[in-house]
């Protein structure tokens, strides 16, 4: 992993809220840009962007144009994006068996409660929602910051762990 930007593939199950959430903060960010391109996939995507995902990036002016729910078949083609990382958002995804990513990109995986599961008020939800965008942030962010130049393989997989 000697190039920039890393392409990041960002898993979870209906791609429809944390994957799409990660995608697009990772694309949006200050400290992401030029170093990452997030994409985000799932093993069983929605056929729509849950609104209140939509709602959350829109607040936070981040650009959700080209988001869209899309199976992780798409990044195994030949002309897929080759990946660097792959990153597993939910627990439902991170017990599945993954399809095989050329290149052996690194994978980790960050659990994060799903925020479409809330049941309630539409304030509630939207609090998830809120609350999901910034455990995603905070962990893109220190990943972003990650010395990744002079870390060997197995001392970034630590960290990407930890």
């Amino acid at each position: 992993m000697t190039h920039t930007p890393y392409e990041v593939l960002f898993l979870c199950t209906g791609n429809s809220a944390r994957s799409i959430l990660a995608e697009a903060i990772t694309n949006n960010l200050s400290i992401t840009q030029g170093k990452f391109r997030g994409f985000s996939a799932g093993s069983h995507p929605k056929d729509e962007i849950n609104p209140f995902a939509i709602d959350v990036l829109k607040h936070s002016r981040m650009l959700t144009d080209g988001l869209r729910s899309k199976s992780w078949d798409e990044f195994t083609q030949e002309d897929a994006p080759k990946l660097d990382f792959v990153f597993t958002v939910c627990d439902q995804v991170a017990g599945e068996q993954c399809p095989y990513w050329p290149g052996q990109p690194m994978t980790a995986h960050w659990g994060v409660p799903d925020p479409a599961a809330v049941e309630g008020s539409d304030e509630k939800k939207r609090k998830a929602f809120v609350d999901t965008f910034f455990v995603l942030r905070r962990r893109i962010e220190l990943f972003a910051c990650l010395p990744f130049k002079s870390l060997d393989r197995l001392a970034l997989k630590e960290r990407l762990t930890a």
